[in-house]
């Protein structure tokens, strides 16, 4: 074989390499930057619910068939728990996280099932439940965004 064609060969596979390299680099940038502008102001909101003495299997009942009408107004639930936990500050407890795409999401959705008349039978079936404190519902509430080394964002 001619040193022509084997320069010609060695050439067509550096030519190959460089562009496979460029691609990927260029590739795995745009996707990088599409997850930082779809990540950038989600956000998780934790809710604690204190219920009274016994009542988190009823809340949890509750939950169960809210947890459909939730979804429709586009509040994603990540799960819902019942802490093992007998200690004082965790007994009779119901918790779940919420992913929103933003605090405003988190708003507009929770006004949106607040509004919706197939939603008032499972407030006025948990309102019993709920330990008040001072007369308002004892849950605990938070706003939450991930840390740059969460594997959720």
């Amino acid at each position: 074989m001619s040193s022509y064609w084997k320069f010609e060969r060695w050439k067509f596979c550096a030519v190959a390499i460089a562009s496979f390299a460029f691609g990927s680099l260029i590739t795995a940038h745009l996707i990088h930057v599409q997850e930082v502008k779809a990540d950038s102001n989600r956000v998780f909101e934790l809710m604690v619910y204190h219920t009274e003495p016994g009542k988190v299997p009823a809340l949890e009942s509750v939950f169960s068939d809210v947890s459909k009408l939730q979804t429709k107004h586009g509040l994603n639930a990540i799960g819902y728990w019942v802490p093992n936990d007998n200690s004082p500050a965790w007994k009779d407890t119901f918790v779940y996280l919420i992913a929103h795409p933003s605090q405003g999401d988190a708003k507009k959705n929770w006004d949106a099932l607040h509004a919706d008349p197939a939603f008032l039978p499972y407030r006025k079936a948990a309102v019993p439940l709920i330990e008040k404190v001072n007369g308002a519902f004892h849950v605990d509430e938070v706003f939450m965004h991930p840390t740059d080394f969460s594997a959720m964002k």
